[in-house]
């Protein structure tokens, strides 16, 4: 497991502070990790625990969820977008986000589609609840909680949970279609003809499809709930797959170390 620091400590440092899940390889925080590691940004690796009150990090940041990047006194960022911003301030060097208007515009609505609310991740969040949550009785027993407060935050409902999959075969048929025309012409990334953050945010996004093998990305239990079945009604291009690998194996760190 990677090294981690507590919030206490982390008050204390300058630069830039990370709050991660720790033990976890958590979409938005491995996406987080991409941008920065990408562009050569140190940082502090921040524990925080995925479904805890984590009340010191809240005390701290106004927020119990990660990831949260602080800069020095600058308020905290925990938002995708306000992130990937930061990292293009603090190295605009290589940038992650296209000159191009339309470009631009593209990529920051493929992050939307694959990392916002109602988005992608947020949608299989919705599927992996599910299960827990659908027939709760009256008086949930307390290891419920944490899973309970969890979808509290993604807005569950039975409603949400069974209306994702068919949302999420739309989304994942748009980023293949959008693939398949970079291709044709020529191109090796989602928008434009470089690295941007749409690449990175699908790169790690896709553990939710199907995870990295055990030995780049050691999930343990995790994997079995990450991973998609054919009982889900979603099927996909594997080429998004492909497109993920070729990411890691171009830009990114493997094995993963959370």
């Amino acid at each position: 497991m990677a090294a981690y620091i507590e919030v206490e400590e982390a008050k204390r440092l300058p630069g830039l502070r990370l709050v991660l899940t720790a033990g976890v390889p958590g979409p938005w925080g491995e996406a987080a990790k991409g941008l920065f590691d990408v562009k050569g940004v140190p940082y502090a690796r921040v524990r925080q625990v995925g479904g805890d009150p984590n009340e010191a990090l809240h005390e701290w940041t106004g927020s119990d969820n990660a990831p949260i990047a602080v800069y020095e006194s600058e308020a905290p960022r925990s938002g995708w977008a306000d992130i990937l911003h930061l990292a293009e301030r603090l190295a605009p060097k290589p940038s992650l986000v296209p000159a191009a208007p339309h470009e631009r515009v593209m990529m920051f609505g493929l992050l939307h589609e694959i990392a916002g609310e109602n988005g992608f991740a947020w949608l299989r969040r919705l599927m992996l609840l599910h299960p827990l949550l659908a027939n709760l009785p009256d008086e949930p027993p307390a290891g419920l909680a944490p899973i309970i407060r969890m979808g509290g935050k993604y807005g569950y409902s039975s409603t949400a949970a069974e209306a994702a999959p068919a949302r999420i075969v739309e989304i994942l048929g748009f980023l293949a279609t959008t693939l398949e025309r970079q291709r044709e012409a020529g191109r090796s990334y989602l928008v434009g003809d470089s690295l941007s953050a749409a690449d990175i945010y699908w790169a790690t996004f896709a553990a939710m499809l199907e995870p990295l093998p055990e030995e780049q990305c050691a999930m343990g239990f995790m994997r079995k709930q990450y991973t998609l079945t054919p009982a889900s009604g979603i099927s996909f291009d594997r080429a998004l797959l492909d497109h993920r690998d070729f990411i890691y194996r171009e830009h990114l760190t493997l094995p993963l170390d959370f």
